[in-house]
């Protein structure tokens, strides 16, 4: 999850793709449009990802505080930032719970955020 949020800091996550197992599963935690689960590591790609990252104006980065591991499961405190096309700002704080398969692929990640603001400053996905 370092290497993952080294890169995230810098506007890549591509570390994160990488570690995505085929099976993979997305969750959003909580009330609203955005909170729902996304089974797969294609549909996380095209019906999470693309939708939310095609609102942003520049670069998303996302900055780890705090990483807490037992076992196969790695908790990440982080903060969003970046800005959306209509100009609001979208720096969200998120708890990431992830778990880890056998072969060290990212098999789940639920995260826990401010909805209220996803739902303030986003469009929903579709």
């Amino acid at each position: 999850m370092q290497v993952i949020f080294a890169g995230l800091a810098n506007g890549n996550g591509q570390p994160l793709v990488d570690a995505m197992h085929d099976d993979f599963a997305w969750t959003i935690s909580g009330q609203g449009p955005w909170a729902r689960t996304w089974r797969g590591k294609n549909a996380v790609r095209t019906e999470l990802f693309r939708p939310l990252f095609a609102q942003f104006a520049g670069q998303y980065r996302n900055t780890a505080r705090t990483f807490i591991a037992e076992g196969n499961t790695v908790v990440v405190e982080c903060k969003g930032d970046v800005a959306t096309k209509q100009g609001d700002r979208y720096d969200n704080d998120y708890c990431y719970v992830c778990r880890f398969g056998d072969d060290g692929k990212l098999i789940a990640l639920t995260e826990y955020m401010d909805t209220a603001l996803a739902e303030r400053v986003l469009a929903p996905p579709q």
